[in-house]
């Protein structure tokens, strides 16, 4: 039989593989990347067909110790791949039976690359969670500490990115916050269903050997082996819901890149990044150019791209395994290194983050940003509310013609539209009346806002982080 048959399952074959197919199918260039999840999962095997007496204790030991020896080359860099093995399962399996002789073949026994890849994934995954976890925690932490040092300070708060409400700069930190914070439960409750175990489904129906997946899932730390052995085999369905879960968290993180991008910029000037976040231009030299946020907002449609494809990937396929499926791993994979950096840059950054509370201030003063606290104060009054409403727009018509705030003019001014104005009225047009007055779990009001933030400390230490 020629060398580029495989000679895994090249008995029944009467010619080699076409050397372009061998390439075209093969998919160890981006598979080899699950190998120590593959002898992760391949040592439990073993232990577990001793345990139940389908290999001896020697056999057992024998393929423990040549796994060791291959996971040392991997990690050392000095295994050999091999694209007419495949694919790195096939590749670790000749390795091993090249160390340890015709005991490595035993160790297939019971399985099959079907559960075999579908439990690499899943290991794989799972690790991959508990990163990305540990660094939308790190985030977390970092903007819950900032929003509580900067409770007081006060900003715009936007509607159609037209001057609204003022709003303190805590809170509207808090708010990024909240989006994370439910990104965080998407994703530890994503890791519940990436936390079964399909190894002993074998390539559809089950083996006849007498195997306990059990002991299997508890050596691995599964909860509990995959209840049906054809939907063990072609569930993708964890991928595209970590796919999702980072879809949702690239567009959070686009928003807030959006944000810093405008807060950057010369027009508005709220906050300064560090230069270590940023990179100059090679013409004008007075440029600092906010890459990160620009660069993470961009890569919110590459990992769009991914959901869609795995999804497309997944909508047709008959049960059970179909080599289409060798095609989910190249986007998981690039998901997790996109989400992973985006959030490493996100959560070293986040922290260092400087608001300008001059600029800030002054900003929310432009736009009668308190005219609401105007037209609440004429109801607490008595006024009907919508004859309040009209009483403030005029009062908005004749600041626009004066070129002056409701704050900046004077009390008779504003008599002119509403005798029922009167001097007390100046205690809510400040913009610290108008914070401080929304006192109430949700609102801006500085207090609220620590009160807030130490919640979400508390529940951040609850989660457990990463599960």
């Amino acid at each position: 039989m020629s060398h580029t048959t495989n000679q895994s399952w090249g008995g029944r074959f009467s010619e080699p593989t076409d050397a372009f197919v061998a390439r075209f199918t093969a998919s160890v260039d981006f598979d080899r990347q699950l190998a120590l999840h593959d002898i992760q999962g391949s040592r439990a095997h073993a232990t577990m067909l001793a345990r139940v007496g389908v290999l001896s204790e020697d056999e057992r030991d024998t393929i423990l110790g040549g796994l060791d020896d291959v996971a040392a080359d991997i990690e050392a860099g000095t295994f050999e791949w091999s694209v007419e093995l495949e694919d790195v399962h096939m590749n670790v399996e000749a390795s091993l039976t090249e160390k340890i002789g015709i005991t490595g073949k035993k160790l297939h026994t019971g399985r099959s690359r079907n559960d075999q890849v579908a439990t690499d994934i899943r290991l794989f995954m799972r690790d991959a969670i508990d990163n990305v976890a540990g660094e939308l925690a790190r985030l977390r932490e970092g903007l819950i500490d900032l929003a509580d040092r900067e409770a007081e300070t006060i900003m715009p708060g936007f509607t159609h990115l037209q001057s609204a409400q003022p709003v303190t700069f805590g809170h509207h930190l808090l708010a990024w916050q909240e989006m994370l914070a439910r990104d965080h439960e998407r994703l530890l409750d994503c890791r519940r269903r990436v936390n079964v175990l399909p190894l002993g489904a074998a390539a559809l129906a089950g083996t006849t050997y007498p195997i306990d997946r059990h002991v299997t899932a508890e050596l691995l730390g599964f909860e509990r082996p995959a209840e049906n052995s054809l939907d063990a085999v072609s569930d993708r369905d964890f991928a595209i819901e970590f796919t999702s879960f980072a879809s949702l968290l690239l567009m959070h993180l686009s928003r807030m890149s959006e944000e810093l991008v405008l807060w950057t910029s010369a027009q508005f000037d709220f906050i300064d990044l560090p230069d270590r976040f940023c990179t100059g231009s090679s013409i004008m030299p007075q440029k600092k150019n906010p890459d990160v946020p620009e660069l993470v907002r961009g890569k919110s449609g590459r990992v769009y791209g991914h959901l869609m494809s795995l999804l497309t990937l997944m909508k047709s396929q008959p049960l059970a395994y179909n080599k289409d499926n060798q095609e989910d791993k190249e986007p998981l994979f690039d998901t997790v290194r996109t989400v992973q950096d985006c959030l490493k840059a996100f959560a070293d950054m986040v922290p260092a983050i400087e608001a300008k509370s001059a600029n800030m201030f002054e900003a929310a003063r432009q736009g009668f940003s308190t005219a609401t606290d105007l037209a609440d104060y004429l109801v607490r009054k008595g006024v009907a509310f919508r004859d309040a409403h009209e009483i403030v727009g005029q009062s908005v018509a004749h600041g626009l013609r004066e070129g002056r705030d409701l704050s900046e003019m004077s009390l008779e001014e504003l008599q002119r539209f509403s005798d029922t104005i009167e001097q007390d009225v100046f205690e809510v047009l400040t913009l610290e009346g108008s914070v401080a007055a929304r006192n109430h779990i949700g609102g801006t009001a500085p207090d609220q806002v620590r009160a807030a933030a130490q919640r979400a400390r508390d529940g951040l230490a609850a989660s457990g982080s990463t599960g």
